[in-house]
């Protein structure tokens, strides 16, 4: 057997989501609500029954797996590959004021996962750096019983690796729509190993 499902989370609203401002690598904190968003979907994750529970290394999404692994049982792992895109110069700014200033560029990187943010990152090489990752776990549940693993992320990220998982065309990777905060994706594959993943859910959450 071997990685038979991968759950990527979304982490709570952070102070950034609430102003509409552009995160990437910055650090922001959680919300009242961001913390409340994650701490509801705690339980239903749980249910997965996940033996790992990997995040991204920023505040955010650490913060928002330290209660979702209170709730599943596990300790949570940092890794730096599952950071959001770096925006290089639009880090901190509104739409609105990239609009002012570069122009055309915002609808240029949404339906371009190719173009990178002026100093910043693609889609592509978002989904490059965050894959090794999931083929380090491949090797490493090689042996093991059917498992999921959890990882905690960015809406960015988890929809780039998510095309990158699903062998999606590039044409095809603005199809799939934005994640709601401490919302999540689920990747399903059956035997036998490396078989190709499959979307099972994306953008599930619990409702209000």
């Amino acid at each position: 057997m071997t990685l038979r499902r991968l759950v990527l989370v979304r982490h709570g609203e952070t102070d950034f989501n609430a102003e509409g401002r552009m995160q990437g690598h910055l650090d922001s904190e959680l919300t009242e609500l961001g913390v409340s968003q994650v701490r509801r979907a705690a339980p239903a994750l749980a249910r997965f029954d996940p033996v790992r529970l990997i995040s991204s290394d920023l505040s955010r999404a650490a913060r928002s797996a330290e209660e979702i692994g209170l709730v599943c049982g596990l300790p949570v792992k940092l890794d730096a590959r599952l950071r959001e895109t770096h925006l290089g110069d639009w880090q901190g700014l509104t739409p609105e004021q990239v609009d002012l200033d570069w122009p055309g560029a915002l609808a240029t990187w949404r339906s371009d996962p190719t173009w990178s943010p002026p100093g910043g990152e693609s889609r592509v090489a978002v989904a490059a750096r965050a894959r090794p990752l999931v083929d380090e776990l491949d090797a490493e549940f090689a042996s093991d019983p059917p498992s999921t693993v959890l990882l905690c992320a960015h809406g960015g990220l988890i929809t780039a690796l998510s095309c990158e998982l699903l062998g999606l065309e590039l044409a095809s990777w603005t199809s799939l729509g934005g994640m709601g905060n401490a919302n999540w994706v689920t990747l399903q594959r059956r035997s036998p190993p490396g078989s190709r993943w499959r979307m099972t859910g994306y953008n599930a959450g619990v409702l209000d």
